[in-house]
């Protein structure tokens, strides 16, 4: 990664100079710029893939924790829209898709360009969601909502030490979603695309049609096979979903397009 272009928010694991787009992804509560890592392998070299990573984990461990919105979005829109010159994407799970909107529409009171696609996943449309209680429970209550939701591996759990470092940043990520109150704005103009697993208990398939409030564009809900994390063993499904909403100019690379299922 050149940290000249990137920073300290931005991670792009193979660069793409030559693509037609970006895919911005925005990850879930506790979760850092390496769970969108193996996407890369799946996107055509039109396509270059940049993730979001947020403060205290993976390789910005020792940076301090960020729990309020605003803090977190504003320093992100910087980054991302010195990356918007050219067409993107942005594409959020979870507490990332209110991350992601609330970074588009910081991006464009910054006078930059909306994306192409906003894609959110598993996470109901800001204002539908209020408040909040796992922040404050303890680490036994916290790990049994990670539990609930899947997604994060029991050995990590079972360790003490590893187990104190991970509940550390998902905590403050919790406390940040739960205490996070939407201020009124304009409907963006781009698209929107609702993902969701069909046994998701966080969205259910008239949550998602709830984001049409949020857009002037077209709203399109699509489900999948699974639970919260749905996207992990989906992954393959989710990213042809992605690319199928892309001009099939920006992404026309014949040689090196993965089989899909």
């Amino acid at each position: 990664m050149n940290a000249a272009v990137f920073g300290p928010w931005l991670r792009c694991y193979q660069r793409r100079p030559a693509a037609a787009v970006r895919l911005v992804c925005f990850p879930h509560a506790g979760g850092g710029a390496g769970s969108f890592r193996a996407w890369d392998a799946l996107l055509p070299s039109s396509v270059e893939l940049v993730c979001v990573q947020y403060p205290g984990r993976e390789d910005r461990f020792a940076d301090p924790l960020v729990d309020e919105m605003s803090a977190l979005t504003a320093p992100v829109a910087d980054a991302v829209a010195r990356l918007a010159d050219r067409p993107y994407l942005v594409f959020g799970h979870s507490m990332g898709s209110a991350v992601a909107y609330e970074t588009v529409q910081r991006l464009r009171a910054l006078g930059a360009r909306e994306p192409q696609w906003l894609f959110v996943s598993g996470r109901p449309a800001p204002g539908d969601v209020v408040g909040g209680e796992v922040h404050l429970r303890d680490d036994d209550g916290l790990c049994a909502e990670l539990n609930r939701l899947g997604g994060t591996h029991r050995d990590v759990l079972s360790d003490p030490e590893l187990r104190r470092a991970v509940l550390n940043y998902v905590r403050n990520d919790y406390r940040l979603i739960e205490r996070y109150r939407p201020e009124p704005a304009a409907p963006l103009d781009c698209p929107i695309m609702v993902l969701r697993g069909d046994g998701d208990p966080e969205l259910s398939r008239q949550q998602a049609t709830g984001w049409g409030r949020v857009t002037r564009g077209r709203l399109d809900v699509h489900t999948f096979p699974g639970d919260h994390f749905y996207l992990v063993p989906q992954r393959r499904a989710v990213v042809a979903a992605i690319l199928g909403r892309l001009d099939p100019v920006l992404t026309r690379a014949p040689t090196d397009w993965p089989s899909m299922p």
